[in-house]
């Protein structure tokens, strides 16, 4: 017998635990903001060098009885493709000549400059952004995707750091301050005086978004009995989808970056004044030794979900006797260097390692770059968050007929066939080209779901936690270099795309040396992996494989995800996510 035994005894899934799941799952529906709000606040609006002239160019529009945009041909060079002006350059002394319909004109003999006057921003898809207010442009344009890049390092940054006191002072109180922290610095960002403050708050409000999906999901699942964690997990992770599809919503009726920074980040406030009603998990309790406060969250738990009369028989010999076995294993430690010990953890620690990497790279190097599709930014986010839904079960159906391996193998190979064909198809045939990175999100979020379950079930019970904080790392890292990677489109456009496709086609290939997992026993212990996959014969203990519906998980929530077995057998529960470990 086990605590879940005990959440058995108190109610089960009861009214206690619909209005716990519910208020932590709410801030889910920001999370998703708060990861892809850099498509939004950083969007870049067509743009041109400010004219080499004193008057206005409407003024000048009436005097020469032309058309604006005629206009600017007299200041602004064409672009090398001669379809647009250049946004960068402009035209040392006026070309008044173009504007006689019968003169010619050979742009690359005339002097140019760059813009020494600023730049004129369209206002008709983004009212202001900070590419509009910093002039993040030009030679500053990669400043654009270090934002990105510095907020995901806050992300990581937060992962190890929040692990850590999470286990040390308790789910709930770190929660609890992750949501202040939001609060307070994501509504200063949007109070930013220069581009360097908005990166600080930027990188600190990457720290307390992963402090909340950390500690969200572990207080959420360490209080919800075995049997309804597959229909929790599913549900909840939609959160994140629905997100997406609001930020585009949001993004579209405020158009400004600073009111949308502002909108995104305030209902923490909300979230930070009624989670003082959280209980501390019990379980966190009992294995630090605060039995009678465990205990009291127990009692307290029973009356909400109607079970007054449970109150009196459950004590703290009965609590204690119902946690023995926790209590024994969490006084094992395990660290991350027990992951390349042995030959075969080693084995499957090195490819999940570039599985995670390459799966989070591709996603979010889609994710990030909505703008070059030509399609409206807004469209394009609905729709990329919609495709995630479908891709979802596409991922179950796939992993309950062909395996963990063979699913892990297709979603990561079928993702790099789509980014590589995206390269070859004409910039104006924009249906197909949107048609295809949807396709290309499609299955870089199967292959999140696939390697969530995948990982689960390729580590041994006593490791797992580290081993899912460990390779999920790897995820973060990879979220934090794909914004960068976009800059390469200056010197190749299609030089972005080749690398994603190419990080995903070498992870397929490591994911080939992955050992088979549905159907098969769920191991325990290292020695369990080493005998099982040197094709000894497997120890009677082991269980059943993690089921496939113990949750669909989103990208958003990296490495948080607790495992349905893992919670059955009491595994270093104080080891939180693992990450603490590293």
């Amino acid at each position: 017998m086990g605590f879940t035994d005990l959440l058995e005894e108190v109610g089960g899934f009861g009214r206690y635990q619909w209005i716990h799941v519910t208020l932590i799952s709410l801030p889910g529906l920001l999370m998703a903001s708060q990861n892809l709000l850099n498509n939004f606040v950083s969007g870049i609006p067509a743009h041109h060098c400010n004219p080499a002239t004193n008057q206005s160019l409407r003024d000048l529009a009436l005097t020469y009885q032309v058309d604006e945009q005629q206009l600017l041909k007299v200041f602004i060079p064409p672009d090398p493709s001669g379809n647009r002006l250049d946004r960068c350059r402009r035209y040392v002394e006026p070309q008044w000549h173009v504007l006689h319909l019968n003169s010619s004109l050979n742009a690359s003999q005339l002097q140019t400059e760059g813009c020494v006057d600023g730049w004129s921003f369209d206002q008709s898809e983004f009212s202001s952004t900070t590419v509009s207010e910093w002039d993040l442009v030009c030679s500053l344009r990669p400043l654009k995707q270090m934002i990105q890049t510095i907020y995901m390092g806050g992300v990581l940054t937060g992962a190890i750091i929040f692990g850590g006191l999470s286990d040390r002072f308790g789910r709930k109180s770190v929660l609890i301050w992750s949501y202040l922290q939001l609060a307070v610095l994501g509504c200063s960002s949007a109070l930013s005086p220069s581009y360097t403050a908005y990166c600080i708050f930027r990188f600190l409000s990457g720290m307390a978004v992963s402090g909340i999906i950390l500690n969200g999901v572990s207080l959420k699942v360490e209080w919800i009995p075995t049997k309804t964690r597959t229909l929790v997990g599913t549900l909840t992770s939609f959160f994140f989808t629905f997100g997406q599809m609001i930020l585009a919503g949001l993004a579209y009726w405020l158009r400004d970056w600073r009111k949308l920074q502002l909108v995104v980040c305030a209902p923490m406030f909300i979230f930070f004044a009624y989670s003082w009603w959280y209980a501390e998990s019990a379980r966190w309790l009992v294995l630090n030794r605060r039995s009678e406060k465990a205990l009291k969250s127990l009692h307290r738990v029973a009356r909400i979900n109607r079970r007054p009369e449970i109150v009196d028989k459950l004590t703290l010999e009965v609590l204690h006797s119902h946690m023995s076995k926790e209590i024994e294993s969490s006084r094992s430690s395990f660290t991350a260097f027990d992951l390349l010990k042995t030959r075969r953890i080693r084995r499957i620690s090195i490819c999940l390692i570039a599985v995670w990497f390459s799966t989070s790279f591709a996603y979010y190097g889609l994710a990030m770059d909505l703008q070059k599709f030509g399609v409206s930014i807004y469209l394009m986010q609905i729709i990329f968050g919609a495709v995630d839904i479908p891709a979802k079960f596409l991922a179950l159906g796939l992993l309950s007929y062909l395996g963990r391996r063979v699913s892990q193998v297709s979603c990561l190979f079928l993702s790099a066939i789509i980014i590589f064909a995206n390269i070859f198809v004409p910039t104006d045939m924009q249906n197909l080209r949107t048609a295809l990175a949807c396709l290309g999100k499609a299955f870089t979020s199967a292959s999140f779901t696939t390697v969530y379950l995948y990982t689960g079930e390729l580590y041994p019970t006593v490791i797992r936690q580290t081993g899912m904080g460990f390779v999920s790392t790897m995820a973060r890292i990879g979220s934090m270099a794909a914004p960068a990677v976009l800059i390469l489109d200056e010197v190749f456009p299609a030089l972005p795309s080749v690398v994603y496709g190419g990080a995903a086609v070498l992870a397929s290939g490591f994911a080939c040396f992955l050992p088979e997992t549905l159907n098969k026993p769920l191991p325990d212990t290292i020695e369990d992996v080493e005998q099982i996959r040197s094709g000894r014969s497997s120890p009677s203990h082991l269980k059943e494989g993690v089921s496939l519906k113990e949750g669909v998980v989103s990208p958003d929530d990296w490495g948080v995800v607790i495992k349905e077995g893992e919670a059955v057998k009491g595994i270093n529960d104080k080891e939180g996510s693992g990450l603490n470990a590293l």
